[in-house]
């Protein structure tokens, strides 16, 4: 089944009008803040419904309501795994990572290894960290939004898509920095909520009620763990990789941690994360349940990916379908001006400054960060591009990316936060060592050579390529710790009770709500299975 997309002009006001107030938002809030900390941490002042919306906000790519809504119409609930597996992760985001990040006052995470093992690992990673940005960030969410804009308009290509999405994202990233980016990321939020409760209210009415759509789809559709032949994500797999992918993406990854060390304080920071892991709890419902509502109403469409759209266009009204498109559009550039900010952060305070121009001035390094920026988008549409080469559903390339791209940092962070003997040379070595086979095993599983290696037929087997490399990458580096000179202690962290000791924050009604949450997933799982 093929549908016309045939936006009305009512509709394309509604875009217009988006584009226009989210630009506005975004250069008013420029010639207000001005100087380096506004642009890369937001001078330290955010507050945690600020920081965990613009967290979410963030998470919140076209993955979630384009790929996510095609995976749901050929899996069901199974790949809301990826978004309610990761509470215990944002948990340990707030709990654990969040008092080292804040109490060491870091900018970046290469700062961070800075200050854990030594000036050459936080030069590495600052490499690294760039190199993800471009690939998962920006080169992946603008090829999706370049699919996106595909579907929507016909006189719009692919190219032009991704060339449009990313001149918006990097006009007010330029202007306003990361205040910008927090504030814009938190209308958008409160858009994309919205518009995805009235899509999902919408399809429940068609089809007649929950119980109706209960029938009309396949029993396993329900069932959040799943196994046996033709699963794509066997449970297995979810528990074992998606640990690995989950502290890598929420505890280490610059894009996302950034909103947290904008925090004015740990409470903040933390609540920011105890907020993300509750909002949690809602992407099924917005995301998934349209791409199962579509199954039942429309069984035979030629892609999974066009599930999306196809209930906007079809069972939306005139102006609401623009509403909807808009709210898209924020998808794409809510992750690419994120993307974009780190990246420039990164570069400017971890490179430019340490090896370049330790003396520059802060109005120099705000000039160069906005080089940077338009730099790393036309990097990241060469990317996009690139992808657009490789075969699969969206899900599993924006997932797979994240797959090869974790293993090496989730080990390096994870080792160090709870190792205190755990030495900068081996913290390096594992860095160099995991980079390079995460590339070759990536380029091999996606391009198929050497033909003698036969990876299995089904997407998920990439959860456990990233277990296994991150349980070898561990072990290497426990090995060559041990092997090596201890760290100095300055360079070793606090233990967690040392850490909470200093009761500048109140932890109590943080972990009651934790534990809460705990519960309700618990429940989840049980009704769902």
């Amino acid at each position: 089944m093929e549908f016309d997309v045939a936006l009305k002009p009512l509709d394309l006001a509604v875009i217009a009008l988006y584009v226009v107030a989210l630009l506005s938002l975004g250069f008013w809030i420029s010639f207000r803040r001005g100087h380096t900390k506004d642009i890369f941490l937001a001078g330290r002042s955010l507050g945690w419904a600020n920081a965990g919306l613009s967290m979410w906000g963030t998470n919140i790519t076209p993955t979630s309501m384009i790929a996510v809504s095609g995976a749901a119409y050929s899996t069901g609930l199974l790949t809301s795994n990826f978004a309610l597996l990761a509470w215990p992760f944002l948990m340990l985001l707030g709990m654990v990572f969040v008092p080292h990040y804040l109490n060491t006052r870091i900018s970046t995470m290469p700062e961070f290894m800075s200050r854990r093992y030594d000036e050459s690992c936080r030069m590495f990673l600052s490499f690294y960290t760039i190199l993800a940005t471009v690939v998962v960030w920006l080169g992946a969410t603008l090829y999706t939004g370049g699919v996106l804009v595909d579907q929507l308009f016909d006189r719009c290509s692919f190219v032009g898509g991704v060339l449009a999405l990313c001149a918006i994202a990097t006009s007010f990233t330029i202007a306003g920095g990361l205040t910008a980016v927090v504030i814009t990321d938190s209308f958008q939020c409160i858009l994309m909520v919205g518009a995805s409760f009235a899509l999902a209210a919408i399809g429940f009415t068609k089809i007649g009620g929950f119980s109706n759509l209960v029938e009309a789809v396949p029993p396993h559709f329900w069932d959040l763990f799943q196994s046996g032949k033709g699963c794509q994500y066997p449970w297995y797999a979810l528990l074992l990789g998606y640990p690995i992918l989950g502290i890598w993406f929420w505890s280490t990854d610059q894009t996302i941690v950034q909103r947290v060390l904008g925090a004015r304080d740990i409470r903040q920071g933390q609540l920011a994360a105890l907020f993300v892991a509750y909002m949690k709890i809602v992407d099924p419902v917005i995301f998934w349940i349209p791409g199962i509502l579509c199954f039942a109403l429309h069984r035979n469409l030629a892609s999974p990916d066009r599930a999306y759209v196809t209930m906007v266009t079809t069972y939306l009204p005139t102006g609401m379908v623009g509403l909807i498109v808009a709210v898209l559009i924020a998808a794409v550039i809510s992750t690419v001006d994120s993307g974009l900010n780190s990246l420039s952060t990164v570069f400017t305070l971890d490179i430019y400054r340490k090896l370049f121009r330790p003396s520059a001035s802060e109005h120099e390094i705000r000039r160069v960060g906005r080089i940077v920026t338009v730099g790393a988008a036309v990097i990241g549409f060469a990317f996009a591009l690139v992808l657009k080469k490789i075969e699969g559903t969206l899900f599993f390339k924006l997932q797979s990316l994240i797959g090869f791209t974790a293993p090496p940092m989730a080990a390096v962070f994870f080792i160090g936060v709870f190792w205190k003997r755990a030495t900068a040379p081996a913290a390096l070595s594992t860095m160099i060592l995991g980079t390079l086979g995460s590339i070759v095993v990536g380029v091999s599983y996606y391009s198929g050579y050497p033909g003698f290696i036969h990876w299995p037929q089904y997407e998920g087997f990439f959860l456990i390529i990233a277990f296994a490399m991150f349980v070898l990458l561990c072990l290497f580096m426990v090995v060559v710790s041990l092997i090596t000179p201890a760290p100095a202690p300055e360079k070793a962290l606090p233990s967690l009770r040392e850490t909470y000791r200093d009761k500048t924050h109140r932890t109590k009604t943080t972990w009651l709500l934790w534990a809460i949450l705990a519960a309700i997933m618990a429940a989840i799982y049980i009704i769902f299975n």
